[in-house]
């Protein structure tokens, strides 16, 4: 088993990735929890699962996290775009309710790529852009062998700068550590993933 690959593994720096399925939200906050420095989260308001800081503790200091709440995707939008171009966060996750049109998607990556920030929109499934680097599906995995409910498969659908590959994922409280192997009976390991 792979232990803690470096973040640049999992997603390219300087560019806009994708994330959908019921593990789109681990996924971000494992992210987030490997970044140096404070992490943006954008989200409307009006969205019923909130993001709850303190219940993140035994991944990350849920001081890092900075909540912005907007009233409508365009704001969203507007904020995660700033924040990008800006530079001053590692990570500006994004959620997104909306598919983004290809002019939205290229200036998140434009803003990205002048900020030298990741960006990550989490997407209802189907709603991918063009113009995202990679697209991500991430779900749980029941593991009757384990008391934990950490087990995840990642698979990387979408990747412009590469292959496309699947993981068996664990996160590690105790040591801060992403655990990472392909799937029983696939030994194409990392050669899957973006660089």
């Amino acid at each position: 088993m792979s232990s803690d690959p470096a973040p640049s593994f999992l997603l390219r720096a300087a560019r806009v990735h994708e994330v959908f399925g019921a593990g789109a939200t681990a996924f971000a906050t494992i992210l987030a929890a490997r970044m140096d420095g404070a992490v943006l989260w954008v989200c409307e308001s009006w969205q019923a699962d909130a993001l709850h800081p303190p219940g993140l503790a035994a991944m990350m200091d849920p001081a890092r996290l900075l909540l912005a709440n907007t009233n409508t995707q365009t704001d969203t939008l507007a904020v995660a775009e700033e924040a990008l171009k800006d530079g001053a966060v590692p990570l500006v996750v994004i959620v997104i309710t909306r598919a983004l049109d290809l002019r939205e998607g290229r200036r998140l990556q434009l803003a990205a790529r002048a900020g030298n920030t990741t960006g990550l929109c989490i997407i209802p499934e189907g709603m991918g852009s063009n113009a995202a680097e990679t697209r991500w599906h991430a779900a749980p995995v029941l593991d009757v062998n384990r008391s934990d409910s950490t087990l995840m498969r990642w698979e990387i659908i979408k990747n412009k700068s590469g292959t496309t590959g699947a993981w068996h994922v664990r996160w590690d409280s105790e040591t801060r550590h992403l655990h990472m192997v392909p799937p029983t009976g696939d030994r194409s390991g990392f050669a899957g993933a973006s660089g």
